[in-house]
């Protein structure tokens, strides 16, 4: 799996919320606020069809789009890359994060989910 530029990722997400064979028109509708133009929004889906995540199907004059990839999968990715990238380990990252000031209720969501992963242990 690649990473999405910002711009594909938008179209994934539109996908993603609009579910299988969705047709054009409803991704064009969904999309309209970036402003982009029909041959702009065609160039995303034909690049993200290349690349694996999407899958086009012709019915009658238009084209259905179905995402290949799950948002779960691709968000696991995402982070991993990201989290690799930038801060080199989770604990890194949850450094950077408390430097910038977490607020408590924050800290006790993040404690109660690594207690949940970590089995219920404290």
């Amino acid at each position: 799996m690649k990473r999405l530029p910002d711009t594909e990722l938008e179209v994934m997400k539109a996908l993603w919320a609009t579910g299988p064979d969705t047709p054009r028109a409803l991704l064009e509708d969904r999309l309209a606020p970036f402003g982009w133009a029909a041959n702009t929004i065609n160039t995303y889906l034909s690049r993200l069809a290349d690349k694996g995540f999407v899958a086009v199907r012709r019915e009658g004059k238009s084209n259905l789009y179905t995402p290949l990839v799950d948002r779960e999968d691709y968000q696991s990715f995402d982070s991993r890359a990201v989290l690799d990238r930038l801060y080199g380990s989770p604990r890194n990252f949850v450094a950077a994060l408390a430097r910038e000031g977490m607020s408590r209720g924050e800290l006790e969501e993040l404690q109660a989910l690594l207690n949940q992963l970590n089995g219920g242990q404290r």
